[in-house]
């Protein structure tokens, strides 16, 4: 058996409590999910996962094109009061 050490990672409290509820759900501690990533990691050459910002998908640049579109035609605009906050 390889020899082991011990890695010390820095997470939010909720990711680290929701991590662990996902995590014994599979079956799994959070030392033996971080495994899996690091050798699938090694085994592929990448990060095993695709990583995005969801607000640039497809499906939302395709949104918000369509609101410019409409909002540049004068359509579907809202009005909305402008509430000044007072300087403290």
């Amino acid at each position: 058996m390889a020899d082991t050490i011990n890695v010390t990672i820095r997470l939010d409290r909720d990711a680290k409590e929701n991590a662990e509820k996902l995590f014994a759900d599979l079956g799994m501690n959070l030392s033996t999910a971080f495994n899996v990533f690091a050798r699938q990691s090694l085994r592929q050459g990448k990060i095993p996962f695709e990583i995005y910002d969801p607000f640039y998908s497809e499906k939302n640049q395709a949104r918000l094109k369509r609101a410019v579109e409409d909002a540049e035609a004068g359509k579907n605009l809202s009005v909305h009061e402008l509430i000044e906050a007072e300087d403290e």
